[in-house]
């Protein structure tokens, strides 16, 4: 399905999928696009389906509309194109296309299926990080070749620095370091354009240190303004004598000799600018004419480095886009599943309330009897839900304490027999005699077998003589606590298998809430342990439960002899 996505502005982080019908956008709640953007219109835009795409047409906007830069009044759309809306930069993605090339009709083929002998074929090998490009021209090599081995170098090394980092400021860093390594240049700083009020904003500043104030570095605006308004490269190596520049303006009053400033274009407009300077400070003399540090392939090697480092910042913030598209999409997809669960809850306890309130006004305990069952089960249900998420959502390190498993999972056994008979389910307890005390938390221990417990109770519903075994093992040799819980239930599919640990997922329909079993997980994991399955269709699924048997201090606590059998049918 074809989409737009906001990549900067308020709304960053949300895609609009779009449909057949026309769909207006604007800051007016009324359109079927809202945009949070005080410089966008009412009624902005409208986006028309074609035969092949779609199209956006400006609907007399105060502000225009803006694809790839330029303005419009209607333009057709291809998958890529930026939509700037006032402050908001908007992808247009096409649909997937039914006529592309499939993989299988690529003319590519992978032969062979022997184990690939390396030393047989391979010549040589190199990784990313030892592939910079060095060679010695030696004494004969001619100046020009000098600077072009030197700045493919630089470039390289800016590409690789750009590949490395998802943080913008460690970038920012990295890259004036460069710079500084590679040109004598007294104080630099890059600057970032603030999404909110479009002002540059320093990120990172650099101070060589000749007699610069290292507490504080001025940036000339005059310099700023020129390359923000031209977006374009600027090199002055004598400021009074530049007619570009204002004699009476910042750049000469500041001290500065030499300046180099270099917008940082991407693929979607400016997002910053890199300024380099050589400085003496106000009231010093200086002897002679100074030699110029800076030359005209200065100047084009710092365009390439600025453009290359955009990219990087427009990537960088993309990333964060659709890691905020993500979050408001799981936290979208959290509010309906728990909406759906405690919504399912409260019926319960309205109808048991119902009961209640009939029985009290007629007289009948028995009915009061039986709405107060309905509405202590679904309280139940309500503290249940509320403990999985308080477990999932929280980071925590398991209190470690001496605690019995067989104590611990006697407990869970004996509070789901009731349920159990219920369902016609048979629960048997079979604990290991010689378990030893272990360093666990109970606490966190009871829940994971609960939840894996009652999702084995629920498997077995409706299947003729169903049986849940559950069992703890001490696992010596590999210094192992096993609880296994077995069932005779209907068993799990190899596609549900795989995501049964997942978040929401769940088989219950209306009955789960899809949080027991990774809760679980996340418990036994807590624990440097985890959790197998094993499930085979119409025969039934073995959860097994393992973390490392820590002996309780002092060691030789006495195992527990606990071995009766507990049935529920």
């Amino acid at each position: 399905m074809a989409s737009l996505f906001v990549i900067r502005g308020k709304d960053q982080g949300k895609r609009f999928d779009l449909a057949d019908h026309p769909l207006t956008i604007g800051r007016d709640s009324s359109n079927d696009l809202k945009l949070d953007d005080t410089e966008v219109s009412r009624r902005h835009a409208q986006l028309r389906r074609l035969d092949e795409g779609y199209e956006v047409v400006d609907l007399g906007s105060s502000n225009g509309s803006f694809v790839n830069s330029n303005s419009i009044e209607q333009h057709e759309l291809r998958s890529g194109d930026r939509i700037q809306l006032g402050r908001t930069l908007l992808i247009f993605t096409a649909g997937g296309n039914d006529d592309a090339t499939s993989a299988s009709d690529l003319a590519v083929d992978i032969v062979g299926g022997e184990p690939f002998d390396a030393g047989s074929r391979i010549v040589q090998s190199i990784s990313h990080l030892d592939s910079a490009p060095t060679f010695d021209g030696g004494p004969s090599e001619s100046p020009w070749l000098a600077r072009a081995r030197s700045n493919l170098q630089v470039m390289y090394g800016t590409a690789l620095a750009v590949s490395h980092t998802l943080d913008i400021d460690q970038l920012a860093e990295r890259i004036l370091e460069l710079i500084f390594e590679w040109v004598e240049s007294d104080r630099g700083c890059i600057m970032l354009v603030d999404q909110e009020t479009d002002e540059l904003t320093p990120a990172v500043r650099r101070d060589r240190g000749r007699g610069g104030d290292s507490e504080n570095i001025v940036i000339s605006r005059t310099i700023l303004d020129y390359v923000m308004a031209n977006n374009e490269g600027v090199l002055t190596s004598n400021a009074r004598e530049d007619a570009r520049f204002d004699a009476a303006g910042s750049i000469v009053n500041l001290g500065v000799r030499e300046a180099i400033c270099v917008p940082m274009r991407g693929r979607y407009g400016v997002v910053g600018v890199i300024y380099i300077d050589t400085f003496t400070p106000p009231g010093n003399t200086i002897q002679g004419k100074a030699a110029n540090r800076f030359r005209e392939d200065h100047l084009k090697l710092m365009v390439a480095i600025g453009h290359q480092a955009a990219l990087a910042i427009e990537d960088t913030s993309y990333y964060s886009a659709m890691v905020q598209a993500e979050r408001l999409a799981a936290i979208g997809q959290t509010i309906a599943m728990l909406s759906h669960h405690i919504k399912n809850i409260l019926q319960g306890i309205r109808g048991g309330s119902y009961l209640i309130e009939e029985g009290l006004k007629n007289e009948k305990p028995n009915i009061v009897a039986k709405g107060w069952g309905i509405v202590d089960k679904n309280q139940e249900k309500i503290s249940n839900l509320v403990m999985d998420m308080l477990t999932f959502s929280k980071e925590r390190d398991p209190i470690m304490e001496p605690a019995d498993v067989n104590a611990v999972v006697g407990d869970v056994v004996e509070l789901m027999v009731q349920r159990a008979k219920e369902l016609s389910v048979e629960l048997i307890w079979q604990p290991d005699g010689k378990m030893p005390q272990l360093q666990f938390d109970s606490d966190a221990m009871h829940r994971a077998v609960l939840n894996v417990i009652t999702n084995a109770i629920d498997a077995c519903e409706d299947v003729e003589h169903a049986v849940v075994t559950v069992s703890s093992h001490y696992d010596a040799p590999h210094a192992l606590a096993r609880i296994v819980v077995a069932d005779n239930g209907t068993g799990i599919e190899d596609e549900d298998l795989r995501k049964i640990f997942s978040v929401f997922e769940s088989r219950k329909g209306s009955r789960g809430t899809g949080l027991g079993l990774s809760v679980s997980q996340k418990i036994l994991r807590e624990h440097d342990g985890d959790i197998r399955v094993e499930s085979e269709l119409g025969v039934g699924s073995q959860f097994h439960m393992e973390f490392p048997a820590a002996p309780a201090e002092p060691e030789g606590g006495a195992p527990s002899e606990s071995g009766e059998t507990m049935a529920g049918s």
